[in-house]
């Protein structure tokens, strides 16, 4: 849709100017992308690389469900491939995700991100002794395991959080959204045991309820609303 309110024609083409942040103080920072519309940031990192060969970025599935090309677009943290380029944006300005370390340009090192993770027992643990059982339709906890189930671990919202990137030892929302969806899950056997790890410094306690990764998740979560629950749950087992 346009300023005047009518659908664009497909296959449109224009012009927009972007800036993106690279590592090299001596490589090109400024650049004009034709692009045919309707178009995604993807596009215009494919196109940038084109013109610029050097230019570093991550991407894999194209369909927001590997998570790889999470980058920050005019400072918000989203997903290139499925992030429309509005049609009255004169250009973007394009740069890695907040709150890890810059390998290079685009590319960040995901490994504190996934170093926190692990931190929140994010695996499946059967009962002893248990035989494997399906979560049934019916069953009560299922709307809170499926309501976090969606995470594909893009780091979108550690990026908009202002406590992981301050590195207090913050679990962050990707991570304790994970220890929701298990704790929630009626045929998990280390439910305590992870309460009991989250409670602890660095996790639930630790979160300031700002919602910044709730509203930066290009899944739609509520990672805010998933620590809330467990903060809850941790409190009652106590």
């Amino acid at each position: 849709m346009n300023d005047k309110g009518t659908l664009a024609p497909i296959g449109t083409r224009r012009t927009i100017d972007v800036q993106i942040a690279r590592s090299d103080p001596q490589a090109l920072r400024s650049f004009s992308v034709g692009i045919v519309e309707p178009s995604v940031v993807l596009d215009v990192l494919l196109a940038l690389r084109r013109i610029d060969p050097s230019i570093a970025f991550r991407y894999s599935c194209r369909v927001a469900m590997c998570g790889t090309c999470a980058i920050r677009v005019d400072g918000r943290p989203v997903l290139a491939c499925q992030t429309r380029i509005p049609e009255s944006a004169d250009g973007i300005v394009l740069e890695p995700l907040g709150g890890l370390p810059v390998v290079r340009d685009l590319v960040v090192d995901t490994k504190p991100f996934w170093d926190a993770w692990r931190g929140s027992m994010p695996w499946f643990v059967p009962p002893a002794g248990d035989a494997p059982r399906t979560l049934a339709a019916g069953d009560p906890s299922r709307a809170d395991v499926e309501s976090g189930l969606d995470c594909v671990g893009c780091g979108a919202c550690w990026s908009a959080c202002d406590l992981t990137g301050a590195k207090q030892g913050f679990l962050g929302p990707a991570a304790l959204n994970r220890a929701m969806v298990l704790s929630a899950d009626t045929r998990d056997g280390a439910r305590d045991e992870r309460l009991r790890l989250i409670s602890q410094k660095g996790g639930v306690t630790r979160c300031h309820y700002i919602h910044g990764c709730s509203g930066a998740c290009p899944k739609g979560l509520d990672p805010a609303a998933s620590i809330r629950r467990l903060r809850r749950w941790s409190i009652n087992a106590a």
